[in-house]
């Protein structure tokens, strides 16, 4: 049939098979597909079949929650087939093959079905910096979460090791918090229409102030403070020398090893997003993202009084970009800064 989206939407164009219904006349027309009762009647049966069976494969790919968080998490369903029956045996493994090859088409489901969102999500996995296969679902995160956490914190990034490896994930490693890496091309614009997972937000940790709520004891939010308040006039000097790349400048406490990190607004367009759309030929906003500097790190305390203040801002900037796997807006310009302060 030429109009298979009138019995199975997009998101599952995956799915071979036959249709057998007594309901529908010999001569079926476009126009009959687009308005018959009975089609939608059968699409959404469709639907809801091809769903379950996903579901069913899901479950016996399911990882004890007791192996989660740790190297067991990383740990196949193989490892607890001894208490399932020889059918459902023949079952582990073949969800995570399916998801290999078809979970970023599934994901264009969260945007295309309203009906189903929540089936959806329940079938996604991830990569975690807890992990090293793609094998979290947003159920097992939320079965992880520190006390006190507040939302389902997850990265997007062109790569598993460039999200791993992210600036931004730097407290939260120290903190022993688990985020999602998500590094499907689809997954900035299908999280655009999953905001939250049984109750819980999923925040992006390269968006927005990053706020650890309870996570945070007094002494790191006061220190967090203090030191907003006292580079206050370095804050300024950056912002005059990038005011033609930065939206904004701020201290961070995302940052533990590294001098800065960029982040857009809460509810910005992500300069890997921005990107990605360039490379497919659409047009795109410019994103002025937000450069966060660490006030602990030596880098940073040595800027204020260098001579060389505005081109290493620029570096500073650069280099930022080059972490989240983007490139300066003029390369030449960056290599002759950085030859410049090695001489």
């Amino acid at each position: 049939m030429d109009d298979a989206e009138a019995l199975l939407p997009t998101y599952l164009r995956f799915v071979k098979g036959v249709v057998d219904s007594a309901d529908l006349p010999l001569n079926v027309s476009r126009e009959l597909l687009q308005e018959s009762r009975d089609v939608k009647a059968i699409r959404e049966g469709c639907t809801k079949r091809v769903l379950g069976m996903l579901e069913d494969l899901a479950k016996h790919d399911a990882v004890p929650a007791s192996d989660a968080a740790t190297e067991g998490a990383t740990k196949s369903a193989e490892g607890v087939t001894d208490v399932l029956s020889e059918e459902d045996k023949a079952l582990v493994g073949k969800y995570t093959k399916f998801y290999a090859e078809f979970g970023a088409v599934l994901k264009e489901g969260l945007g295309e079905d309203f009906a189903n969102k929540d089936r959806l999500a329940k079938l996604l996995r991830f990569a975690s910096n807890t992990t090293n296969t793609v094998s979290v679902s947003l159920a097992d995160y939320k079965t992880r979460m520190k006390e006190g956490q507040e939302s389902i914190f997850y990265i997007t990034a062109d790569n598993a090791a460039a999200a791993k490896n992210s600036p931004q994930l730097e407290v939260f490693k120290k903190k022993g918090i688990e985020v999602l890496l998500m590094t499907d091309r689809v997954d900035e614009w299908a999280l655009n229409y999953l905001n939250d997972f049984d109750g819980t937000p999923l925040q992006s940790v390269a968006k927005g102030a990053v706020d650890l709520g309870k996570l945070q004891d007094e002494t790191e939010k006061k220190a967090a403070e203090e030191a907003g308040d006292a580079f206050k006039p370095l804050l300024a000097k950056l912002k005059e020398a990038l005011k033609d790349k930065a939206e904004d400048e701020r201290v961070t406490t995302r940052l533990v090893d590294s001098p800065a990190c960029l982040v857009v607004q809460d509810h910005g367009m992500s300069t890997q997003l921005a990107r990605m759309l360039k490379q497919a030929g659409q047009t795109a906003p410019e994103v002025k993202p937000v450069l966060e500097v660490n006030a602990e790190h030596a880098l940073v305390k040595k800027l204020d009084g260098s001579v060389h203040f505005n081109d290493l801002a620029h570096i500073l900037f650069d280099q930022a970009l080059l972490a989240e796997g983007g490139l300066p807006a003029d390369p030449a310009a960056y290599v002759k800064r950085v030859n410049a302060l090695l001489v």
